[in-house]
């Protein structure tokens, strides 16, 4: 029998039988709606997650420290590179060839700092970071008030929210609302702060509280006053995911290089030189693509320099969305197991209703791989059909759930996110395991059928 031939045969006799057919199709779009909505769920949330580690700057960032800082310094490392006696400085040389490894965008210090800040006659402390002007893409920034530093070298500063309410004296207790930031804003944006800080300078001769000692590794401390101009009030920490220090006010970078400002890490370098270049506790690395990463760590460290990047800390957590994905694909398919009995009952009353039509097409020539083919022609149209309305069906779910939760978020002034993710592999999976469970559940009405002896189907009234 040819294939066409199956088809149109198949094709007539699920007609025949629309509602019972129609029902059991529905079993399976039912099934395959429960695996895709289940799987587009896992799915989704993983890319949210990934959303977010990407837009936060931190997901394609390598931090490198020095081997020389012992606070970062492990057995394992020991094993896999120099001693720290025997590992290089992190300075601006290094950070120079980092800069300029394959993949990398820009590499820049992690220059952090408490310090006084005076605010309206009145003095106040806070951790100070140093940004880059590519910081400006950071989800941190998206809801911010004002702008962004005007350019790299600009004196100007961007509050966090908490800090913003210290200045103005509006600091929210539990339970009480918090100051909105249009308010914040309003309050500070073109307002002035005075940085107070202390400068290390080279001298003749060292000078410290009045003393002096004539090393050659002079140098001087000198208290400094820098002007900042309040441009923005930002919401979160763009830095909070290091486990580092929290700050409290943003500048520009280079503004903050160019102040030389004293830090405690500069209380232990006492080789300093005039002109000499200056240590950093940390880098900053940007790469390409956070694909780039792991080669990139690779290339770091065989500089002598210790690595660290959110891809490390994230291998838990893809571990756990495959695990999850794995329990949701089951529980998906255990409806579509359930569609797949009500196949084999479809079938086999079929061929209980066509015995005498299997009998006279077994007389007519028909080959047991013949019926086999037709009744495989049936289960399979019916997987198909189940397929096609079950990833529908599943979309449809997708997108409802989404827009509820998204309502949801906004009641509670959260921006909107998609939860929701259905790929063009998921589509054509689902499909095509529909068809799979199909056609295995017509192994046995098939089998069944093409066993029927013809003389006795023919006797069958």
């Amino acid at each position: 029998m040819k294939l066409y031939d199956s088809v149109e045969l198949a094709v007539r006799n699920l007609r025949e039988s629309v509602l019972r057919n129609s029902l059991t199709t529905i079993g399976i779009s039912v099934g395959v709606a429960s695996l895709v909505a289940m799987l587009s769920l896992g799915l989704g949330l993983q890319k949210l997650a990934t959303r977010r580690l990407e837009k936060s700057g931190l997901f394609d960032t390598v931090v490198v420290t020095s081997r020389r800082d012992l606070r970062n310094f492990n057995r394992q490392q020991e094993d896999d590179g120099p001693s720290p006696a025997d590992s290089p400085v992190l300075d601006e040389a290094a950070r120079s060839r980092i800069e300029h490894l394959p993949d990398v965008i820009e590499a820049y210090p992690d220059l952090r700092f408490a310090s006084e800040l005076r605010f309206a006659d009145k003095a106040h402390l806070s951790m100070i970071l140093g940004l880059p002007f590519s910081a400006q893409g950071a989800d941190a920034f998206d809801g911010m008030q004002g702008r962004f530093f005007a350019s790299s070298t600009a004196p100007e500063a961007v509050l966090q929210r908490s800090f913003a309410e210290e200045l103005v004296g509006k600091r929210s207790k539990a339970g009480e609302e918090p100051a909105s930031l249009s308010a914040l804003a309003s309050a500070l944006i073109g307002k002035q702060l005075s940085l107070r800080y202390v400068e290390r300078t080279a001298s003749g001769s060292a000078s410290i509280g009045g003393s002096t000692s004539g090393s050659a590794a002079a140098y001087s401390v000198i208290r400094r006053e820098q002007a900042l101009t309040i441009v923005g009030i930002c919401d979160l920490d763009p830095d909070s995911l290091r486990g580092q220090a929290k700050a409290r006010v943003f500048v520009p970078l280079q503004l903050a290089e160019s102040l030389h400002i004293m830090q405690a890490s500069d209380l232990r370098d006492t080789t300093y030189t005039p002109g000499g270049s200056p240590s950093f506790t940390s880098v900053n690395v940007r790469v390409r693509t956070p694909t780039k990463t792991q080669s990139v760590e690779d290339a770091i460290k065989k500089l002598g320099f210790n690595t660290f990047s959110i891809i490390d800390a994230t291998r838990s957590m893809r571990q756990f969305f495959a695990i999850l994905d794995i329990f949701l694909g089951i529980f998906g398919s255990l409806a579509l197991a359930v569609a797949s009995i009500g196949i084999v009952n479809t079938l086999v009353m079929a061929i209980l209703e066509r015995r005498r039509e299997i009998g006279i097409m077994k007389a007519l020539g028909a080959s047991d791989s013949d019926v086999k083919g037709l009744f495989f022609a049936e289960a399979g149209a019916m997987g198909i059909f189940g397929g096609l309305a079950g990833v529908a069906l599943g979309w449809t779910i997708g997108q409802v759930i989404n827009a509820g939760t998204n309502a949801y978020l906004r009641r509670l002034h959260f921006p909107p996110e998609q939860i929701w993710s259905v790929s063009w592999w998921l589509v054509l999976g689902a499909i095509g395991f529909a068809i799979v469970v199909s056609l295995l559940s017509g192994l046995y009405p098939a089998s069944r059928a093409a066993r029927l002896d013809p003389v006795q189907a023919l006797r069958y009234e």
